[in-house]
């Protein structure tokens, strides 16, 4: 039997107005992590996904490229990659943008790609050294990647990007 509560001269059942609640909270709540899902999803994987080579250095060497979360296509070539950390936002202005105004955002990746492994045009990432590391910078539809050679991760301050033996290229690509 359904209780019939009168509130304010109208009569609701006590039993439908609980069950409606409930699934409007249990419905909010949903939104609320669905949302939350999604753009910790996008912040993680910006640089995720199939791009095409737009300066002329990654038309020449790499053309496209598509990165996932533990590999690396290039001319259907795959490498094994592995984030290390996200950059903080002075780190990638350095690397990225002279001023420092960087509004995207930046990933090192470690990686080993042999000084012996060609690609297009018969080119090298490096030259004669192995590539080691990797930064990512997505900003909007457009991937910004560079390479570097050395076992330690490169440091990234204007001074010691402009000095560094082991940065072998910058490349560019689009959505």
């Amino acid at each position: 039997m359904v209780r019939e509560v009168e509130t304010s001269g109208v009569r609701v059942d006590e039993r439908g107005f609980r069950c409606h609640s409930r699934k409007m909270k249990r419905r909010a709540w949903l939104w609320v992590v669905a949302g939350l899902m999604v753009v910790c999803g996008v912040a993680a994987a910006q640089d995720k996904g199939y791009w095409r080579a737009e300066n002329s250095t990654a038309k020449s060497i790499t053309g496209d490229i598509a990165l996932s979360d533990e590999k690396m296509s290039i001319n259907l070539v795959n490498f094994t990659v592995s984030r290390i950390r996200g950059l903080e936002k002075d780190e990638a202005g350095a690397l990225f943008d002279a001023d420092g105004g960087a509004v995207g955002s930046a990933s090192l990746y470690r990686l080993s790609i042999p000084s012996s492994r060609t690609f297009l045009r018969k080119n090298t990432l490096c030259g004669s050294e192995d590539t080691q590391w990797m930064v990512t910078y997505v900003s909007g539809r457009s991937l910004r990647v560079v390479f570097f050679s050395g076992q330690k991760p490169p440091v990234f301050t204007a001074d010691a990007i402009a000095n560094s033996t082991d940065l072998c290229g910058r490349f560019g690509y689009v959505r």
